[in-house]
């Protein structure tokens, strides 16, 4: 799996705060952009995290790169449905040297599994090649392609939205591809506005597990935005 961090609202800490503080200002939001003091900036942020107002945090955006994953993934992905997804085609991407994919550690672990999965996932292929052979569109010889398919996708999310999403997603209960993914996302996003995603991540990064009989019950290193000037 990669990922990358390919775009991100410039400066989106002090982006956020300007929304937020125009509200209040009796000036213009370019002058708040230009002008306001990186303390203020902080008093802000301080502000709308801990009170919840966060549509303010809806002004920033990031676009990540994934490549590597599996259409296990993908299909659960875009149940994040404030975001926009941009996904490889296998209407349109003919797979004719073989098609990569994805083989959980629970089966690569396992000669026998991961020599059965082998079997089928080549059976599967093989059966999409020849249709392809026989000319059969590619949109229809792929409905023969395992979940396990590799794919690619772009992603985009604004910030309200990606701290949901590493809510969910990093959790110990998340699926594990797409649980790996989203602390890949996580560690990319984090350095660029480190105030306010300080404690994002899994619910017992700031607080208590909501899973009830379902936690996993390991304790999660938390962050403090004390430490960053809160």
């Amino acid at each position: 799996m990669q990922v990358e961090l390919l775009y991100h609202t410039p400066d989106p800490e002090r982006a956020i705060a300007t929304a937020a503080r125009l509200c209040y200002a009796p000036v213009g939001a370019s002058e708040l952009m230009e002008t306001m003091p990186e303390e203020r900036v902080r008093s802000v942020l301080s502000t709308i995290m801990g009170s919840g107002h966060f549509s303010t945090l809806e002004h920033a955006s990031y676009t990540f790169a994934v490549d590597g994953v599996s259409r296990a993934l993908t299909h659960q992905l875009v149940r994040h449905r404030i975001a926009s997804f941009n996904q490889q085609s296998q209407r349109y991407v003919k797979f004719r040297n073989g098609v990569p994919v994805v083989k959980p550690d629970s089966v690569a672990q396992d000669p026998e599994a991961s020599a059965a999965f082998d079997d089928a996932v080549q059976a599967a292929v093989d059966g999409y090649q020849k249709l392809l052979e026989l000319g059969v569109p590619a949109e229809d010889a792929r409905y023969l392609l395992p979940n396990a398919a590799e794919s690619k996708i772009v992603i985009t999310m604004n910030v309200r939205e990606l701290l949901h999403f590493f809510k969910l997603r990093c959790c110990n209960r998340a699926q594990w591809e797409i649980r790996d993914m989203a602390h890949k996302m996580l560690e990319l996003a984090r350095p660029t506005a480190p105030f306010i995603f300080a404690d994002a991540g899994a619910p017992c990064v700031s607080g208590a597990c909501p899973e009830g009989k379902m936690t996993c019950g390991n304790p999660y290193p938390r962050v403090s935005r004390d430490a960053l000037g809160a």
